[in-house]
C-alpha cells in the first residue's frame, strides 16, 4: 500500500514581486506511520499549512481524525 502527501511547495515571486506562484508538491510513502511522520515535520516547519495525506484507496486523512493519528491532542 501507499500513501500520498501533498502541500504546496511554497511561493516564488515574479520579476517583479508582485505576484506569487504557487506549486503542488506530493511525495509517496510506503507505510502509514512513514506518511504520517513527514506530515508532522511540515507542519511543524510553520511554512506548510494545506497537507493533504491520502491513503491506498485515494481517501483522505483529515480534520480530528488526522490530529489525533499525528498526536495531537486537546488541551
Amino acid at each position: 500500500m501507499t500513501y500520498r502527501i501533498s502541500y504546496s511547495a511554497g511561493s516564488a515571486g515574479t520579476a517583479k514581486g508582485k505576484h506569487k506562484v504557487r506549486t503542488s508538491q506530493t511525495e509517496e510513502y510506503r507505510t502509514e506511520p512513514e506518511a504520517l511522520r513527514r506530515a508532522l515535520e511540515l507542519l511543524e516547519t510553520g511554512e506548510h499549512h494545506g497537507i493533504a495525506v491520502r491513503d491506498h484507496s485515494g481517501n483522505a486523512l483529515c480534520g480530528v481524525r488526522l490530529q489525533l493519528r499525528l498526536g495531537f491532542k486537546a488541551e
